[in-house]
């Protein structure tokens, strides 16, 4: 019975988009109504948990992979570039104040 719960909430509600208390609220409904014991709704909470933070931690790193992507092609600076070159810049005025 567990496993169909799981398998409908993962399927119907998407992983990433429940919250603990969300996730704690469907369990609390199945002990209410009967359908899983107490300690199949814990064992649900702390599963249904568990991937939802997986699922967030992937998402995050996908969208952070596109972000990279996208600015690479877009072939902008990046604050390490820009550091670099203020730094060039401040050399070559040393270089030249000492030369004058």
């Amino acid at each position: 019975m567990i496993d169909l719960v799981k398998k409908t909430l993962l399927t119907g509600v998407g992983v990433v988009a429940l919250t603990k208390e969300k996730i704690e609220e469907l369990a609390k409904d199945f002990v209410e109504k009967g359908k899983m014991s107490e300690e199949e709704g814990k064992v649900l909470v702390d599963d249904l948990l568990a991937r939802s933070d997986e699922s967030r931690k992937e998402l995050q790193k996908q969208v952070e992979d596109m972000v990279i992507t996208v600015l690479d092609k877009m072939d902008l600076a990046r604050k390490s570039d820009v550091a670099a070159l203020k730094s060039e810049i401040e050399e070559l005025r040393e270089k030249l104040d000492k030369e004058q």
